[in-house]
């Protein structure tokens, strides 16, 4: 006992002896981590700039947390840093949290891609962690984020110059003069502006010249392409951002508190309220076709997505900060430069937040700020047990703590690095896809599923896969009896892999049209392929009621099997929820003159010339088709299938259904059958 007690106080020692190398390295890894987190990207994954971005943080984090635990162990205490903004700031964490593990049907969105309740839990890291390491050292994390904008600056400004445009050995990301870091200007802006009030007051507090005249030149790097960068999102330029209307993300907003009031949709499931919750007034928008995955403002997209839960504790957070503002501009209180610039970043911050949609580096660079602002006061909780011996048993509710944090670092790093590999085999599928490549993209899916099958995305393209691979075998003339089951197994894969879609996330419209996509591509070597492919797009509709291109679809199903009445009621609704879509009314057209009903086919045909320019490959087939249709008045000639061409634009008339290619026809086991409805 003896010995044990002079060890431990040996170690404690030694501890204390390097404590100050200790915090200086955990502060030098946030400062790494934050320097070149707008820098992150890899053109590998489909999410090239926000996955990287995700895995970096967390793993930046993961290497402080695991030297803290170890403190914790060695000193059998822990220190923390309170503050005026620890309650609402861990609500907020404990919103998304529950959101995410109660509403989002599928936990890998909620938690890794998008990831938006990771992102909040690891933007509550990095305000705590910002708190013990920079209370003192404020100045050095203000100048930290300007230095990572002055890089991001200076990268854009590179691409803008079009110097690697000249290198044919690069790829053609590279050479785009627009190239951001960020994924995009608008959240690479947002970035810089926020932190330029702490660029310029670390400029007006610097004394020494060489040091102010190096931060006046940065100032410039960030203010020229700050410049440039707002002038090429200007409306009518190529890099203007696309959002949502504000209208339209209300509206989605208060529908879904009609529908799911206390935690909204969840977070990373913003897409299915938007198909869902639309209204119909934003198809007479420019962007009636593009869906959404978060609203206009990120104070709308907690609101839609964690419900008013989340919305309260995001208010709670928002009230605490005018208090903040509050008392520091009364006329007494004393303010530095420092403090001015930390204040006005915090308030661009929120702004941003209000105003813009989630962006990660957006959200990290609140939590930070708000970290900065905040007041503070030191906490040590002594977490030895009194009266024990020797001193380290003493220490064993300690090292307890210390080791379920470390087995719960190691744990989320683990998932989280098979995650993005996982993520990277998906982006060699898709790859392999676009070079036609089958083997290899059925390869890389499967392995992708292995390493994470939880991601409905992956069954989906899966499914795709399976069925290019069968209708490629299928065109054969003569199928041999292998060739023959090697088709019903890619087939009965292909549907197994999308109802498997569908089951990770049945609100998701997108699931179930690529399940009815399947169904339909197999209508002509399948019994029964054609109910369940209704089956699934009639689903599809239901959660995504005001689309007009998927009624179309239906409609143009229904038409492929005869059954007209069923075909013109669907192209209507098409017509309705959009009226001005020439090819709604043009396979409104199709319907009504298979039917037999010439007048009708022919006003929906005059409405097409009026929503089509003149002298385009549309206009002259719908003029020829009125030109037929004014012949077979009224009605009395056999019908004929609307004439397609090659250069037919946006106007895609119904088809006939498919011969069958394997007779006799391939019988679906019961398994095949679309998934109950939710």
């Amino acid at each position: 006992m003896l010995i044990c007690d002079v060890l431990d106080i040996k170690l404690f020692c030694i501890y204390i002896r390097h404590v100050g190398k200790i915090e200086k390295i955990e502060r030098a890894i946030l400062i790494v981590g934050l320097l070149f987190l707008p820098l992150v990207f890899s053109p590998g994954i489909l999410s090239a700039f926000e996955t990287p971005k995700l895995l970096l943080t967390a793993i930046f984090l993961s290497l402080v947390l695991l030297i803290c635990s170890v403190k914790i162990a060695v000193r059998g205490s822990l220190s923390l840093k309170l503050t005026n903004l620890d309650l609402p700031v861990i609500l907020l964490a404990l919103a998304y949290l529950a959101s995410g593990i109660i509403k989002t049907p599928n936990k890998t969105e909620a938690f890794f891609i998008p990831g938006t309740a990771s992102v909040i839990i690891l933007g509550t890291l990095l305000f705590f962690l910002a708190n013990a390491f920079f209370t003192e050292h404020r100045k050095s994390l203000a100048a930290t984020l300007f230095l990572s904008a002055v890089l991001a600056s200076s990268c854009s400004l590179i691409f803008a110059s079009g110097i690697f445009t000249k290198i044919p050995q690069l790829p053609a990301f590279l050479k785009d003069l627009g190239f951001s870091t960020f994924g995009g200007k608008l959240p690479e802006v947002i970035f810089i502006l926020t932190v330029l009030p702490l660029g310029i007051a670390v400029l007006l507090k610097e004394k020494q010249s060489v040091k102010k005249l190096f931060w006046g030149v940065c100032l410039g790097v960030v203010g020229l392409n700050t410049v440039l960068s707002v002038y090429k999102m200007l409306p009518g330029k190529v890099m203007a951002p696309a959002l949502p209307p504000f209208r339209t993300s209300w509206s989605i907003a208060i529908d879904t508190l009609k529908e799911t009031p206390l935690l909204g949709m969840g977070p990373g499931n913003y897409i299915s309220a938007f198909n869902l919750f639309k209204p119909l007034t934003y198809n007479n928008t420019s962007l009636w076709s593009t869906k959404f995955n978060t609203s206009r403002s990120f104070l709308l997209t907690n609101f839609t997505e964690t419900g008013l839960l989340g919305f309260a504790v995001l208010v709670f957070v928002l009230f605490q900060i005018y208090k903040m503002f509050k008392k520091i501009l009364r006329k007494d209180s004393t303010k530095s430069l420092l403090e001015i610039g930390i204040f006005t970043s915090l308030g661009l911050s929120v702004i941003s937040l209000i105003v813009f949609p989630l962006y990660l580096t957006g959200i990290f660079l609140f939590f930070i700020i708000l970290s900065l602002a905040s007041e503070k006061r030191d906490l040590n909780i002594n977490l030895k047990m009194v009266g024990s011996s020797p001193a380290v048993a003493s220490k064993l509710p300690a090292i307890i703590i210390a080791a379920a944090a470390i087995i719960a670092i190691m744990v989320v790093n683990y998932f989280g690095i098979r995650f993005t590999l996982a993520e990277y085999r998906f982006t060699q599928a898709l790859n392999a896809v676009a070079n036609n490549d089958g083997g290899l993209a059925y390869d890389a899916i499967t392995k992708a599923i292995k390493q994470n099958p939880k991601v409905d995305r992956y069954h989906a393209a899966f499914s795709q896969i399976d069925i290019a691979i069968a209708n490629s075998i299928a065109q054969k003339k003569d199928l041999s009896d292998q060739e023959r089951t090697t088709v019903t197994q890619l087939i009965q894969e292909a549907i197994s892999e999308a109802k498997a879609a569908v089951s990770l996330n049945p609100q998701r419209a997108g699931g179930w049209e690529n399940l009815a996509m399947i169904y339909k591509s197999i209508m002509a070597f399948a019994q029964g392929a054609d109910n369940f492919a209704v089956q699934a797009y009639n689903q599809a509709v239901a959660l995504d009621p005001i689309n007009p291109n998927l009624r179309i679809t239906l409609g143009g199903t229904y038409y492929a099997l005869g059954r007209y009445d069923e075909a013109i009621e669907t192209f209507k609704l098409a017509v309705l929820a959009k009226p001005d879509l020439a090819n709604a009314h043009y396979n409104l057209a199709a319907a009504y003159r298979e039917k037999g009903e010439i007048e009708k086919a022919i006003t929906e045909i005059n409405t097409v010339l009026t929503l089509v320019k003149a002298d385009t490959p549309d206009y002259d087939l719908a003029k020829s088709e009125l030109d037929s249709l004014e012949k077979n008045r009224p009605s009395s000639a056999p019908s004929t299938s609307l004439r397609t061409t090659e250069e037919q634009g946006n106007l895609t008339p119904p088809t006939e259904a498919p011969e069958q290619i394997i007779k006799p026809p391939l019988e679906l086991p019961e398994e095949a059958t679309p998934p109950a409805t939710p």
